[in-house]
């Protein structure tokens, strides 16, 4: 298949004076504050005496290089968080692609300009093959944005990418034409690029309030895959926030290329986010910038989309070999999941058996925690519960049609998947605060995840691979220097085994 050209790496990575990071508040210290455990994915870190001495009251500002280099550590491990200085690096021009939904344009080209961080900027709307153009180029007229158009149907990808092609300005805002950006969105995504490896910004996509919300509207608040939650972060493949999607993003126009791979019509977004990391360039999501969008709730529409979404699998897959696997574990909390779930005295022995192992190991790797044998006990049983959520989430998603077609063989997996199924839509109910009942919230969720997990098996089909089915095993990475740390002046860390469950598109 097509791939996108290779994107060029960052021209340096050292950060500014003055550039501020601050702990992220999830991220645990020992009493001595030596050593640490967060980060995205999950992590030890282990702090000099001066780094701990730097970091007690949770934020620093580089002043050398030596301080810059920590900076660096704790931001790429998703233990720290990026305070850049209050002035944005440069300006920016907003690029819209649309078909049709002149209305929705309107609306968002008067949003833009009603907000002074944004009122002056360039406007570029891309009419990708409207069959009723004159509404569209009325609205970019009125609000003073340049129209650009295609004759025929290209897709958002080969849309973003004219405007792309057409922007003169250092950094590039996306808009989908159906986002509502709340005032002052810009400047925060805009102070990310004071660090000068990051190549993408991302604001969270907030569900626009509706009149007499229906049950769709009320689980799209909660539960729309636009949403990627309020907690900042790095984006990062196989984290729990491992792509952010392109209703809203901000880019910098010398990292990107020529741009999203033209002939995606689906996924582009986790496509470009994915080119990017593996070109060395960082990614952040930024919550504090918020950007309204007005959901799918019509049902045939809504499952529609899901399922097109789930056709992206295959060519992700195809592109990022074990980048975006269905479930990622390793491979001792796999076993202990399928012991349990065999059921009977001696494979629960057997997996109790894995689980205290697992203890044990973590233990021998953290003597300098508070409490090395809890710790380890905990990250474990962590370890062991992820997994199995995300056994949950493929059986009742990805790989529901076996799920489905193994409980009309089996009485003992059609109890084990009905009580997967119910099981894993009240704890995620109890998890979102979703305003539905248990119940329904539980039956629109399994439809979500019929409708997605259908359209990876079409496009599977469609491609005629098995790689987006396919489990990726973790594996420990090679040891480099004292228990397989990496160093930097301040701090050394070690790879935990991977606890999070991460994101599906």
């Amino acid at each position: 298949m097509t791939t996108a050209p290779d994107l060029p790496p960052p021209p340096g990575t050292g950060l500014p004076y003055g550039f501020g990071v601050e702990l992220d508040g999830q991220v645990h210290r020992s009493r001595d504050g030596r050593l640490l455990l967060g980060g995205s994915p999950p992590r030890l870190l282990r702090m000099t005496a001066k780094a701990a001495l730097l970091l007690d009251g949770g934020r620093f500002t580089v002043t050398d290089r030596t301080t810059a280099a920590l900076a660096r550590r704790l931001l790429d491990a998703g233990a720290a968080h990026p305070r850049p200085p209050a002035h944005p690096p440069g300006r920016a021009t907003v690029v819209i692609p649309v078909r049709d939904r002149a209305d929705l344009l309107d609306r968002l080209l008067a949003a833009l300009r009603a907000d002074p961080q944004t009122e002056d900027l360039p406007l570029l709307v891309v009419d990708d093959g409207s069959r009723n153009p004159a509404p569209v180029a009325e609205a970019a007229r009125k609000h003073g944005a340049r129209l650009l158009v295609h004759p025929h149907n290209r897709g958002p990808a080969a849309a973003r990418n004219t405007g792309l092609r057409h922007a003169h300005t250092p950094y590039v805002a996306f808009c989908d034409s159906d986002v509502r950006p709340e005032a002052g969105w810009l400047a925060p995504l805009l102070a990310q690029f004071a660090d000068p490896a990051v190549a993408l910004a991302a604001p969270r996509i907030v569900a626009v309030p509706v009149p007499g919300p229906g049950r769709l509207d009320r689980y799209e608040e909660v539960r729309s895959p636009l949403d990627m939650g309020a907690r900042e972060g790095p984006v990062v493949p196989l984290s729990a926030l491992a792509y952010v999607p392109s209703a809203t993003i901000v880019v910098r126009r010398s990292a990107v290329g020529s741009g999203f791979a033209p002939t995606m019509r689906v996924a582009e977004d986790v496509d470009l986010c994915h080119r990017l990391h593996a070109a060395g360039w960082r990614l952040r999501y930024v919550p504090q910038s918020r950007v309204g969008h007005r959901h799918r709730t019509d049902l045939r529409s809504w499952l529609a989309q899901r399922a097109g979404y789930g056709t992206g699998a295959a060519d992700l897959a195809l592109r990022h070999p074990g980048q975006v696997p269905p479930l990622y574990s390793a491979p001792w909390s796999l076993a202990a999941c399928a012991l349990l779930l065999r059921g009977g005295p001696a494979p629960t022995a057997a997996a109790a058996a894995l689980t205290a192992a697992s203890a044990v190991r973590l233990t021998r790797r953290m003597p300098d925690a508070d409490a090395p044998v809890r710790a380890g006990t905990l990250l474990s049983l962590a370890a062991l519960r992820g997994t199995a959520e995300q056994l949950l989430r493929c059986a009742t998603r990805h790989h529901w049609p076996l799920a489905v077609a193994a409980a009309a063989c089996s009485s003992r997996a059609r109890y084990v998947l009905l009580a997967a199924a119910v099981a894993e839509g009240l704890a995620d109910h109890r998890r979102s605060g979703a305003a539905l009942d248990p119940l329904t919230y539980t039956a629109i969720r399994r439809l979500d995840d019929l409708a997605y997990g259908w359209g990876v098996w079409q496009g599977a089909w469609r491609r005629r691979t098995t790689a987006p089915l396919v489990p990726r095993i973790a594996r420990s990475r090679p040891a480099k220097g004292r228990r397989g740390a990496a160093r930097t002046p301040f701090a050394e860390s070690a790879h935990q085994p991977h606890t999070n469950l991460a994101r599906q598109q």
